[in-house]
């Protein structure tokens, strides 16, 4: 969410933020509105003002005898109270389209970030580990469904398209995946734990930025409410309409949940296999910080990310996402992405962003600096660490075998009963 105070201070700077994402002027369009909001508040507050006088001055005209004159007054002071319900109707509504229009703006991209139209613009940072390049390499779908432990077709029969099954020995190493993550994320880098809601409402969707513009892409309840896309939402608005001490940030949160995707606009795209998918899990990074932290802690976090995929010796890339490819409420992304033998290509496995105080303007959450007085936004950060499916997706393209089988990292081996192969059944 957009401060209109910048704003009408500062027009031009951000036109040109805008103009970074593709995206046409329209600080002119938001200051009228504002001017509208404004003039309607000093007519509300005229009136307000002009009625609590002419009150008063009923009774001076009743104390000097002037029953005419009063009379006259309690007339005027009708014919305002008859006309405000409207002025504040007035005034709801330009506040409402106001907001309803600040909303439906993305973040402005940092200085730093690459400018682009899209992904063609993406400018990698590192590469970490060499490609695999294997003899007949298969992709995911054909491991798994020739180890007789991946089912797409009862789960079609179960939920429809784009669900799986997982059996014996891939169902633990999702979990696996997913406890080793926790446990690094905890253990390591210093994650508090969380086991969040997975069905939240409206506001706290509005406040991570999923609504109102992306409310085809989510799972509506019947009473209303959405499956969280990411643990994100919940994460990130544990700190909701709060004022905060500056002491206790950075704070850093970690849960590893179902997500749930209606992916609206993935039609044709990765329909084979568990790449998108309407349910998966994740492990999630949040922190909330100061201003002054984020910087840092973005690419602390991205570090933490990465290390998932060290530990599990996974060829990968980060790459910086240009203006033109980031996600709506980012303000800078960094892409992990892994090394898929099967498709002989790098896919995202993990997304790390900086939102600034993007996301605690729409929840209101905020902080007391230790030294000055007032409160300050909080800045929000949230990633990947990392999505388990594309991990256990990376470890059967990666650990492949050519009689069919798959190693299991050395990591996950603690969490499989100390297995060091999965085979078929």
């Amino acid at each position: 969410m957009h401060d209109i105070k910048f704003i009408r201070d500062n027009p031009e700077a951000f036109d040109q933020g805008l103009a970074k994402r593709g995206l046409p002027a329209q600080a002119s369009g938001l200051i009228a509105l504002d001017d509208t909001r404004r003039g309607l508040i000093a007519r509300l507050q005229a009136l307000q003002e002009r009625r609590n006088a002419a009150s008063k001055e009923i009774g001076q005209a009743m104390g000097k005898g002037d029953k005419a004159k009063a009379e006259e007054i309690k007339a005027e002071v009708a014919r305002i109270k008859e006309g405000m319900p409207a002025e504040e109707d007035a005034l709801k509504a330009a506040e409402a389209k106001l907001h309803e229009t600040l909303a439906a703006i993305p973040n402005i991209p940092g200085d730093d970030v690459p400018l682009g139209p899209d992904e063609t613009a993406n400018v990698e940072v590192r590469r970490v580990g060499e490609p695999r390049r294997l003899n007949s390499a298969k992709q995911h779908f054909e491991i798994g469904e020739a180890l007789g432990l991946m089912d797409f077709e009862t789960a079609a029969k179960i939920s429809g398209a784009r669900f799986v099954v997982l059996k014996g020995q891939l169902a633990q190493l999702e979990r696996a995946l997913g406890s080793f993550m926790v446990d690094l994320h905890t253990r390591e880098h210093g994650y508090t734990e969380v086991a969040p809601p997975l069905i939240v409402r409206d506001e706290t969707m509005f406040g991570t930025a999923q609504l109102p513009k992306f409310a085809e892409d989510q799972f509506h309840t019947t009473d209303g409410r959405w499956l969280i896309p990411t643990a994100e939402v919940s994460l990130t608005n544990l700190v909701r309409e709060s004022l905060l001490e500056e002491d206790v940030l950075p704070l850093r949160v970690t849960a590893w949940t179902p997500c749930f995707r209606a992916e609206a606009g993935a039609a044709g795209r990765d329909t084979r296999g568990m790449i998108r998918q309407h349910q998966f899990a994740k492990v999630e990074l949040v922190s909330i910080t100061s201003p002054e932290q984020s910087g840092d802690e973005h690419e602390r976090m991205t570090r933490c990310a990465e290390e998932v995929l060290k530990r599990l010796d996974l060829p990968y890339r980060v790459m910086a996402l240009s203006t033109g490819d980031m996600g709506f409420s980012a303000r800078k992304t960094y892409d992990l992405e892994v090394w898929l033998p099967g498709q002989n290509t790098y896919r995202e496995i993990s997304s790390c962003s900086v939102c600034g105080e993007f996301q605690a303007r729409r929840m209101d959450a905020r902080f007391k600096p230790k030294e000055g007085k007032g409160a300050r936004f909080v800045h929000t950060l949230n990633g990947s660490g990392v999505a388990v499916g594309r991990a256990l997706i990376a470890v059967l393209e990666n650990y492949q075998n050519p009689d069919g089988s798959v190693t299991i990292p050395d990591v996950l081996r603690p969490y499989m009963n100390n297995d060091t192969t999965i085979k078929a059944k």
